[in-house]
């Protein structure tokens, strides 16, 4: 298994203080590209926490909400969160070298297909990268 196309506990968001700073407005942004909605904003690295490995490489942190009112069954909750963090999972390479907590928010009550919600996280993260080269 390549290291380049896992998912660790390191690159999930689930810190309580950097959620609220998300969704508390400031330096975070949105975007859609339906069914989703991603919330982002970039992430400073602690000084003084910064260890060797994280030095190497900055590490981009996402989370993924499906809310109850858009889907009433868990299961295609689930599903929905599958194709989500699978379709970041094999495109998160497009973020290299810049840390982004990332926001995933279903919109749709509708389940769609494995290649159209992929297609759909590729180009919310092909925008953010536009974005940061624009600043």
């Amino acid at each position: 298994m390549s290291e380049g196309n896992t998912l660790p506990k390191t690159e999930r968001l689930y810190h309580k203080k950097l959620i609220d700073s998300l969704f508390g407005g400031g330096k975070s942004r949105s975007m859609t590209a339906f069914p989703l909605r991603l919330v982002f904003m970039p992430l400073e690295k602690d000084v003084d926490k910064e260890s060797e490995a994280d030095s190497k490489e900055a590490v981009s942190q996402m989370l993924i909400s499906v809310p109850k009112r858009n889907l009433h069954r868990a299961n295609k909750r689930n599903r929905v969160k599958r194709l989500v963090r699978e379709a970041y999972r094999k495109h998160k390479a497009i973020l290299a070298g810049q840390s982004y907590a990332l926001a995933f928010i279903w919109l749709d009550p509708k389940l769609w297909t494995a290649a159209d919600v992929e297609q759909r996280v590729v180009s919310l993260l092909n925008r953010v990268v536009e974005r940061r080269d624009k600043s």
